[in-house]
């Protein structure tokens, strides 16, 4: 058996299959793709609390003197601005300004903690290494933790039953080390659903621990176990971009919205190309379009405007917090505006879609 097939199990897997969860080969790892059900699995964050098992994804860290000028010049956010305590979305871009990857950026006194997509930990490893210089050290810890997130507007209630300290002190995108469940951790404060919620960062010998003390303390507030495919339609729903989808090397961060992560005041790989982008305005646009007929819009589907096929869905699904199809997709700058009307080909048929403002949806509980 090649390395390539080998799949990986996260720590919570027996876990997950206790529980009966519907498991996958996802990103090199074998993962719960749902329990009870996407929908019932989907309105639980949205309207009480859930947990996720996000073993999967990538941990990079980067020390050394030479640190925070490495992360300037391979990521498009200003990187300096960050205190300790602090963390970025960010995106690496090619010289080309396609997207490497997008990710989270710690900041600590006396390093920095990347959290990079599952699929892309062994690329994104291997671009960041081909541009060290200086004294700047890069090391994968990607095996060195269990990663349990508890998201929903319920998320801090569930998190307080595990730890003395004060949750109402650590804002929106901001980490600190404390103990949870009577461990010492890392842990923050982001998300992927547009719901408040915790991202717990465990070395492997405690995830047990941490597990059995999370489910103890969720039982209350009748936590629900989460899988990938609720994940997916969370992060829909709040237009949050997923690599291999929305964005890859092929997309720049102008065309996907993401202008707001890109620092033009500062010299990083794939700038020209992004500048020139931003200044002449791009040729198609990342938008997000809504449907009134009963159809699951997916990813690869034609859009058309005036018979023409102008642009492919990155991303589809229905909604279940709305209760209507939605649908990311590129389009040309001229049909990018709000109120646009295209339509979607699904099984040869065409089904008229209109473009809204993001979010979808607009009533997440984040602070």
């Amino acid at each position: 058996m090649s390395n390539k097939a080998i799949v990986k199990r996260t720590p919570f897997c027996e876990y997950h299959e206790a529980a009966g969860a519907k498991m996958v080969a996802f990103a090199g790892y074998y993962m719960p793709i749902q329990y009870k059900g996407i929908t019932e699995e989907h309105l639980a964050v949205r309207k009480n609390v859930g947990m996720f098992d996000l073993s999967h994804m990538g941990e990079f860290e980067v020390t050394g003197n030479d640190a925070l000028a490495f992360l300037q010049k391979t990521t498009t956010n200003n990187v300096a601005v960050l205190k300790s305590g602090e963390i970025q979305y960010n995106c690496m871009t090619y010289d080309n300004g396609g997207i490497v990857d997008d990710l989270l950026v710690y900041r600590m006194e006396d390093r920095f903690f990347l959290v990079v997509n599952a699929a892309n930990i062994d690329k994104d490893f291997a671009w960041l290494s081909s541009h060290l210089e200086g004294d700047a050290v890069l090391e994968n810890h990607s095996d060195d933790f269990g990663l349990l997130a508890i998201q929903g507007p319920n998320a801090e209630k569930v998190l307080a039953k595990m730890t003395s300290y004060n949750l109402a002190e650590i804002p929106y995108y901001h980490h600190v080390t404390a103990e949870i469940a009577g461990v010492e951790l890392m842990f923050s404060r982001t998300g992927y659903t547009g719901e408040d919620g915790f991202e717990l960062y465990i070395p492997p010998e405690h995830c047990a621990t941490l597990w059995e003390a999370a489910i103890a303390a969720g039982r209350e507030f009748n936590m629900e176990l989460i899988g990938l495919g609720a994940r997916d339609t969370l992060r829909l729903e709040m237009k949050m971009a997923l690599y291999g989808n929305d964005i890859d090397q092929t997309t720049t961060p102008i065309e996907a919205g993401l202008g707001w992560i890109v620092n033009l005041e500062k010299d990083f790989i794939g700038k020209d190309i992004i500048a020139r982008q931003k200044e002449e305005k791009p040729p198609r646009r990342l938008v997000c379009l809504e449907m009134n007929d009963k159809v699951f819009p997916r990813h690869g589907y034609d859009i058309y405007s005036d018979e023409k096929v102008v642009g492919q869905v990155t991303s589809g699904t229905f909604s279940p917090s709305l209760q209507k199809p939605i649908a990311l997709g590129y389009v040309p700058r001229e049909l990018s505006k709000s109120g646009s009307a295209v339509e979607i080909d699904i099984r040869k048929k065409r089904f008229p879609a209109v473009v809204v403002k993001p979010p979808f949806y607009k009533n997440g509980t984040h602070k």
